[in-house]
C-alpha cells in the first residue's frame, strides 16, 4: 500500500459513514456502502467530493481507483488517471 492510498483510507474511514466498509484491496479502494445507497447520486457528485475531500492531502498525488459497491451494483473511479487508464477509458 502506498502512502496516498493509506492516506484517502484514513481520511474516508474518519468519516464515519454509516453502514460503509472502505478497505484496501490491493492498490485500489474499495468501498462497500448499504443496498439502498443510489450509486447515481454518488458517482454523479463524486468528483467535487473528491476534491473537496483532497485539500488536506500534502502528499504527492499517485493513480488510485476507487471501487464502489452496493450489493447491487458497483462501479469504478479512477484519480489521478495515468496513460493507459484514458486510453483505456
Amino acid at each position: 500500500m502506498n502512502t496516498y492510498q493509506q492516506k484517502w483510507l484514513e481520511i474516508l474511514q474518519e468519516a464515519n459513514l454509516k453502514g460503509w466498509t472502505v478497505k484496501s484491496a490491493g492498490d485500489d479502494i474499495y468501498i462497500d456502502m448499504p443496498h439502498v445507497t443510489d450509486l447515481k447520486l454518488i458517482k454523479d457528485n463524486l468528483p467535487q467530493t473528491l476534491a473537496a475531500l483532497s485539500l488536506d492531502i500534502t502528499i504527492p498525488k499517485s493513480r488510485l481507483k476507487f471501487i464502489f459497491h452496493n450489493g447491487y451494483e458497483n462501479f469504478e473511479y479512477i484519480l489521478n488517471p495515468e496513460e493507459q487508464d484514458l486510453r483505456n477509458g
